[in-house]
């Protein structure tokens, strides 16, 4: 039981900071979205803000990661502190120097990479270049939050999980910080508005750099600065990470693809943005939560020969993340519209703005839960150092999604976008989850094949409590005063939350009056009760 209390007190220690982090950054949105619209601005910064992300999620969250907290977990235990400070030095250089040289690339070739990801810019020549513009000053955030996924990677090892799950309310602070300056200064949207929210982005990244900085210091490790080297730990990594920086390249592709499609439609760009941000909320939380906790949880488990306690921490991760999931899926298909609404239409997002948005919300959705099992599944892999597996099935993946997109997009616009990357999810889980089954490295326990029908009947009933009362809230939800329309949605989601939770405890599904007197007993022998073999049943 106290290995289990333990994986879910950092699932909710990284969970609860990413909630920080994604309400922050819903008040950054309706700012943003207040303030610049779905106009050629706000289209023009998030392609600009997107151009970094990719290349981070790319070479930095996905790839990296995926690669060097397995082989940092084996140095530690292998080698002790010694060998585990050498190794980050070896891979610091190599990275920090290799980021250096493609941010040089990056300011130099930037006309070209924001072609490629918006070439429907080009018919608004002045659009174009303040995207060009506002990429070379955003660009930087890159080098930053790639040397914090690194120091995160370290940080997370250690079992310290806070001080990186903050790190982006860091970005959300100083971005509404940023926006707050821009309403006392009465900006309208403009160049000068753009070049400001930019140059947010790129503050911000330093800032939480500093932030990782500080915490790694405070726990007392140290990375020594070396020059780069071809060591064996560089080109084992390198091994590693390749796969998986073309896995994280097909993934991206995917989004270019998107953006590529939508940059031909005016405002598209914007309003799958919109709504990613709202799905982005339960995926951030739930699926974050679990890829950041469950990697070097697993790695640890399997170095030491413990395959059923890896088996049993993947059951009950893949519970926790579709216990949350699966109402959030529901919620967000059944009321979208209030949700949008509430949060965006004003100023200068209007009524064809939040409907559009509407729309592609619903479309993200139907993926939600396949997005959330990929992060599920992919540790599964990783841990085992098998970074070429997710790369195949993340190309079959990217094929369905440009397909989809393309078929799809003509008839149905950015919304058939939003339905071909839901797809393409789904495809991804499937493969994942099928190719862990044959290799015997996962097999669903009875707890889970008992709980999971449970939760889903759970979330469907709470679906049909929630258009009630979207019904009954109606006129509150339309009503003129930004705060009560607010209120109204608070007590739509309140009221979506303890039916989940009555509902959940009337089908057994989840005992959450014997998981808080477990949870309770576990913290009070913490210190002296010896390690399980394997994790027992936290939600049954």
């Amino acid at each position: 039981m106290a290995g289990s209390i333990s994986l879910l007190r950092n699932f909710a220690t990284v969970g609860g900071a990413t909630m920080a982090s994604r309400v922050l950054g819903f008040v950054r949105d309706v700012m943003i979205a207040a303030f610049a619209g779905a106009g050629p601005v706000a289209d023009a910064f998030f392609v600009a803000f997107r151009l970094p992300n990719l290349f981070r999620r790319l070479f930095a969250e996905g790839a990296f990661n995926s690669a060097f907290v397995p082989l940092f977990a084996r140095a530690l235990e292998e080698e002790g502190d010694a060998g585990a400070r050498r190794f980050a030095g070896e891979i610091m250089a190599a990275l920090l120097w290799t980021l250096l040289a493609l941010t040089a690339i990056a300011f130099v070739a930037m006309q070209g990479l924001v072609f490629l990801l918006a070439p429907g810019f080009t018919e608004d020549p002045s659009k174009f270049d303040l995207a060009v513009l506002l990429s070379r000053i955003t660009f930087p955030y890159l080098l930053c939050m790639s040397l914090v996924a690194f120091l995160s990677g370290i940080l997370n090892t250690y079992r310290r999980f806070a001080a990186a799950a903050f790190a982006p309310v860091v970005l959300n602070l100083v971005m509404i910080s940023v926006l707050a300056g821009i309403w006392y200064a009465g900006l309208e949207p403009g160049t000068t508005l753009g070049v400001v929210l930019a140059g947010g982005v790129a503050v911000a990244g330093f800032a939480q750099l500093a932030l990782l900085v500080v915490a790694v210091r405070r726990m007392g490790f140290s990375v020594p600065f070396r020059r780069p080297r071809l060591t064996a730990g560089v080109r084992r990594l390198c091994k590693l990470g390749v796969p998986g920086v073309i896995a994280g390249g097909i993934t991206q592709i995917n989004i270019v693809v998107g953006t590529v499609i939508a940059s031909a439609q005016a405002g598209a760009v914007s309003y799958l943005y919109y709504a990613d941000r709202i799905y982005q909320l339960p995926l951030g939380v739930v699926g974050i939560a679990i890829g950041v906790v469950l990697l070097p949880d697993l790695s640890r488990s399997l170095r030491a020969g413990e395959d059923g306690q890896a088996n049993g921490t993947l059951n009950r991760a893949m519970e926790f993340a579709l216990a949350l999931t699966l109402p959030a899926t529901i919620a967000l298909i059944a009321v979208p519209e209030p949700i949008v609404s509430v949060l965006y239409q004003r100023g200068e997002f209007g009524a064809e703005a939040a409907s559009a948005t509407t729309a592609a919300l619903i479309a993200f959705a139907l993926g939600l839960p396949a997005f959330v099992l990929n992060k599920v599944f992919s540790p599964g892999f990783f841990a085992r150092e098998d970074t070429v597996t997710p790369m195949w099935f993340a190309g079959i993946g990217m094929a369905v999604n440009v397909i989809g997109a393309l078929a799809l997009a003509p008839l149905l616009g950015h919304v058939g976008i939003a339905l071909a990357t839901s797809l393409a999810g789904w495809v991804n889980a499937g493969l994942l989850g099928a190719a862990l089954w044959r290799r015997g490295h996962f097999r669903m326990d009875h707890g889970a094949r008992r709980r999971l029908p449970l939760l889903a009947l759970a979330s469907l009933a709470m679906g049909g409590g929630l258009l009630l009362g979207d019904w009954l809230l109606a006129p509150l939800l339309g009503a003129p005063s930004v705060l009560v329309r607010f209120a109204a949605l608070g007590l739509l989601v309140l009221a979506g939350m303890v039916l989940f939770a009555g509902f959940v405890q009337l089908t057994g599904a989840v005992d959450l009056k014997g998981y808080v007197a477990r949870a309770r007993a576990a913290r009070a022998r913490r210190r002296t009760a010896p390690p399980p073999q394997a994790p027992e049943d936290p939600l049954g």
